[in-house]
């Protein structure tokens, strides 16, 4: 089987196990062409804000893009451009090792996570930076110099991607 084939049945399977398992809030389902086909290599997600945490009350759209080498390489994970947060890059491109199969740069990628896990891992990075590998300068810097501050961002950044029971 080709890679570009194993990538479309990798895809497949991801999408039954999370329509069958779907955590609560969180929403990931392949995106619709111009021409009402589905793209199963581009996936429209949409990410709970934690509870009890500045990021509650938001949904927040993430796009993965996967390739014909999914699921050896991961796929780009990104929110939208400007997002506010120190591990988005300014085009909105996520970093987490989660995300990264270089292991000498401390990338964690397997073959074996999936969809859920992968945005489990985004979730978990909103209200957990990592200080250590900043993306974004502002962000960081905001956080660094005024953790009260950095907290009213984001939740004023909440109110942009409200939950779809509060649209």
């Amino acid at each position: 089987m080709s890679s570009s084939g194993l990538a479309d049945k990798r895809l497949l399977e991801e999408r039954k196990l999370f329509r069958k398992n779907r955590p609560y809030g969180f929403v990931a389902k392949p995106a619709t062409k111009g021409d009402g086909s589905t793209d199963m290599r581009l996936w429209e997600c949409r990410i709970p804000g934690p509870s009890g945490t500045a990021w509650e009350g938001g949904s927040y759209p993430v796009t993965l893009k996967f390739g014909d080498s999914y699921p050896v390489e991961p796929p780009a994970c990104s929110f939208p451009e400007g997002f506010f947060h120190p591990n988005v890059y300014p085009d909105g491109e996520v970093c987490l090792s989660l995300l990264n199969n270089d292991a000498d740069l401390g990338g964690q990628w397997a073959p074996s996570i999936s969809i859920t896990q992968i945005l489990q891992g985004i979730q978990e990075l909103l209200n957990n930076p990592n200080i250590y590998s900043p993306a974004q300068k502002h962000a960081y810097d905001v956080l660094k110099n005024s953790p009260a501050t950095y907290e009213k961002m984001v939740r004023e950044q909440s109110k942009k991607y409200p939950s779809p029971d509060d649209e």
